[in-house]
């Protein structure tokens, strides 16, 4: 900021200040109660995958519907449980807190999980299919109440202005995803074989168990957390500063001829933005013109705090990123969809008695994140960091562009196995045998599964940590939702990217996703959605160079 500007304080209420330091630092919070929140999550990720990883085989099998069909329905009910989340977080940073939005959503969860239990046993057949579908969708409202209110309670268990609490928050979100992955890949070996080999009752029955415990173990913590309270809608304060600068579009910035002034809040011991050069137009609204000068009072929405305005800025920096990630949500949810039905076609046996159920590849992924996490948490993060300086090792935005590149690769490498099982098939004489189990072991898919492992490893935990430390703390459940919908997001433009081959290929005759995959060409699909994950991280990288993080004026000392 140049020399000659005087900011302006308004509303400085010194009973807001206080070194923060000097308080009581309290029993509640900390790793004690981040643990038990993981834990609960990771049963209701259990639940979550215990039903997608294995939804297109019921879908295709026991509800009878087209490969292209039911992959469609698995991606539009993957995508509205990721756009929920975006709805939930408003409610709770605006009205119920995250404490009580998770306790709601954890309720609605369990009911539509029992009434999804209820659907595959003692529904009458000919309703089956609307309560079947009912269900999935209340299942859905649950996940838009929990999914970002959970790992921002968790994450709210920490201090940011005690040092420790502060370092072993950056660790937090390597450890959380483990958490998720462990219910994940868990449910993945567990439940699909109870669906596969026992019936889809009692596996349905298990994740409805696994729910009530979750809440259960909720309860029992509820002394024990810190609880934030809501602070009213932050979309009110966006919308504020774009009206005020618009108002103030033809004001100069040198009005008066006496050097820029600003109105801005300055609250010792907080953590107060840094201004910064990008979105200038928006500076417009904090600035102090002559209507605002002879006002008795502030008007919020024609003057507004070098904060408001940097908020904003943080949420606008984060759009173009959510965008080109988009692309990379679309191949992960190949693994539960297309992946799966690949795995089907080929051979599982293990013994003499035991088949592979084609959905338990997917704990590959969740098994390498297990792994790599903690490798990457305590082995590579501090030697990057002695190369690079930077606390982190890499930056989060490098994290991120690494998995982009891999998921990249990941479908090159799934087109290729593809066209061996395709040729394989034709050499055996099986192209027009849709049930044929083609002569290729299933454990040639395994190179795929860990290239899609590996890319949800940086770029999944990276984003995470980027959309929860760069948003504004009053919405930091937005940043969760947001991150959320990125999945869902990318499972809709997988389903546009499905309808638009299957119409490209309706004219020329070819059919490459029909129910026959041995005759299909899978193939191909795989190398668009290649080549357009390749495009999507060039892009990516041209959008990162201009990205500026968070900066932090600490104001201890004023």
């Amino acid at each position: 900021m140049d020399s000659s500007v005087a900011p302006v304080a308004i509303d400085n209420d010194p009973s807001n200040s206080g070194n923060l330091s000097s308080r009581k630092k309290p029993s509640t919070g900390g790793w004690n109660t981040a643990v038990f929140i993981i834990f609960v999550e990771m049963a209701e990720r259990f639940a979550f995958y215990g039903l997608a990883g294995n939804l297109i085989t019921y879908l295709t099998n026991d509800l009878g519907e087209p490969m292209s069909t039911a992959a469609k329905h698995v991606n539009t009910w993957v995508g509205v449980s990721a756009i929920f989340p975006l709805l939930g977080a408003f409610i709770a940073d605006s009205y119920l807190g995250r404490f009580k939005t998770i306790l709601a959503s954890s309720v609605i969860y369990f009911s539509g999980m029992v009434l999804l239990t209820l659907s595959v046993s003692v529904i009458p057949l000919h309703y089956r299919k609307v309560v079947f579908f009912t269900a999935l969708y209340v299942l859905a409202i649950g996940e838009g109440g929990h999914r970002p209110c959970v790992q921002t309670f968790a994450a709210d268990q920490f201090d940011e202005n005690d040092p420790q609490e502060k370092a072993a928050k950056s660790s937090f979100f390597n450890w959380w995803y483990v958490g998720i992955i462990t219910g994940a890949s868990i449910a993945i070996v567990v439940v699909i074989y109870l669906q596969d080999n026992v019936s889809w009752a009692a596996g349905f029955g298990v994740l409805s168990v696994s729910l009530a415990a979750a809440l259960a173990v909720f309860l029992a913590g509820i002394k024990r957390y810190r609880k934030q309270r809501p602070t009213g809608s932050p979309f009110t304060t966006l919308a504020q500063v774009f009206v005020a600068a618009a108002k103030k579009r033809c004001v100069s910035e040198t009005h008066g001829g006496r050097g820029i002034c600003y109105e801005d809040v300055r609250i010792r011991g907080s953590h107060n933005l840094a201004r910064t050069d990008q979105f200038r137009f928006l500076d417009k609204a904090m600035i102090i013109d002559n209507k605002d000068l002879l006002s008795n009072t502030k008007d919020q929405w024609r003057l507004c705090s070098l904060n408001q305005v940097e908020e904003v800025k943080l949420v606008l920096r984060l759009i173009p990123i959510w965008l080109a990630c988009l692309m990379f949500s679309a191949v992960v949810t190949q693994t539960n969809t297309f992946f799966t039905k690949q795995g089907s076609t080929m051979l599982r046996s293990i013994g003499p008695n035991f088949q592979v159920p084609p959905a338990a590849l997917q704990c590959i992924v969740g098994l390498e994140v297990l792994i790599l996490v903690p490798v990457y948490d305590q082995v590579f993060v501090p030697m990057a960091r002695k190369i690079t300086g930077h606390p982190r090792g890499i930056t989060m935005l490098q994290r991120i562009g690494a998995g982009l590149f891999v998921s990249t690769l990941s479908m090159v490498v799934a087109a290729l196995v593809e066209t061996a099982r395709v040729n394989t098939a034709s050499k055996h004489g099986l192209l027009d045998t849709p049930k044929a189990i083609v002569s290729m072991s299933i454990w040639w898919l395994v190179p795929q599964y860990i290239l899609t492992g590996l890319g949800d490893c940086l770029a999944a935990v990276g984003l995470q940590e980027l959309f929860y430390d760069q948003m504004p703390e009053e919405m930091r459940s937005i940043g969760a939702a947001a991150y959320i919908s990125i999945m869902g997001v990318g499972s809709f433009l997988n389903t546009a990217i499905i309808s638009v081959v299957q119409a490209i290929n309706s004219r020329h005759g070819d059919a490459w996703l029909g129910d026959n995959l041995n005759h299909a060409n899978l193939n191909y699909f795989y190398w668009v959605l290649a080549g357009l994950s390749g495009v999507n991280f060039c892009v990516y990288m041209w959008i990162t160079k201009g990205f500026v993080y968070k900066k932090v004026e600490n104001n201890d000392n004023q």
